[in-house]
């Protein structure tokens, strides 16, 4: 599935914004606020021209030295860009969360929630994937699970951002993905013999991911793990949710359903 994506290069320079200079009261306080706007515009400077390393150098001289105020919040918005273009998604993360619990009520805490997820998909993502050369879903999927629950967190707390729409296609993305993972895992306990495991596999499927490609496969793994375990009613409770969910699926047969791994005779409905 190919993913449309909105990359942040464009969005963070949304960000830049007019940022009030503030009426210092005194000599000694305005000189904090000179050296944070030089080192501001040096970070964005740099940024601009893709001299990432320099930016993070600024950057991160503001967070430390002057923490507080529109300066420093912008500052750190742009310090998780600055750490995602260096694929230093750890780090990206860490910022972006940092920022949101520190700003929750900032009108572009959006853009660190859609940071924050993408830093986790990049993490998760591999070379070779888009050439179909292997397949992800055999890999440990932590980071694409956490990409998951930025980006539905995204949309739930930020349904009209600009930034919804490519998280949402995401999600779908990243939906499929899990729900194949996890069936995966499940053809292996049934070939194993571990027909419980296999069951609670294909209910997670149905519970957390009922919107993808995998519901009727996972419906297929539990039809197959309550044979093994020789709970005949509940497969049959559950073929039937297959037959009217999948009537074409390739393991039916009429209303009867073929096994693939359990030696017991077809199931009828």
């Amino acid at each position: 599935m190919r993913v449309i994506t909105t990359g942040p290069r464009l969005a963070v320079m949304l960000l830049a914004s007019a940022l009030l200079a503030g009426c210092a009261s005194s000599p000694e306080e305005e000189a904090p606020d000179l050296q944070a706007n030089q080192l501001y515009r040096e970070g964005r400077s740099a940024l601009e021209s893709g001299s990432y390393t320099t930016a993070i150098n600024r950057l991160e001289a503001i967070d430390t030295r002057f923490p507080f105020g529109d300066t420093a919040e912008q500052a750190q918005l742009e310090l998780i860009y600055a750490y995602y273009e260096t694929d230093d998604f750890e780090k990206a993360r860490a910022a972006a969360s940092r920022f949101i619990r520190l700003h929750p009520d900032h009108p572009q805490v959006d853009y660190a929630y859609y940071l924050r997820g993408l830093s986790a998909w990049q993490a998760g993502r591999f070379s070779l994937e888009g050439l179909k050369l292997i397949d992800i879903s055999k890999r440990d999927l932590g980071a694409t699970r956490d990409a998951y629950s930025d980006f539905r967190e995204l949309i739930q707390r930020f349904p009209d951002s600009q930034y919804a729409p490519d998280a949402q296609q995401r999600i779908v993305y990243l939906r499929n993905l899990l729900a194949r993972h996890e069936l995966q895992v499940a053809d292996f306990y049934l070939r194993k013999g571990a027909y419980l495991a296999a069951v609670q596999r294909g209910r997670w499927v149905i519970e957390h991911y009922p919107e993808s490609q995998g519901t009727r496969d996972a419906l297929a793994v539990m039809v197959e793990g309550y044979m093994g375990l020789d709970m005949t009613e509940r497969a049959r409770e559950s073929l039937k949710v297959l037959i009217d969910n999948a009537p074409d699926y390739d393991r039916l047969d009429g209303r009867t359903f073929d096994p693939r791994y359990v030696k017991a005779d077809p199931l009828t409905a």
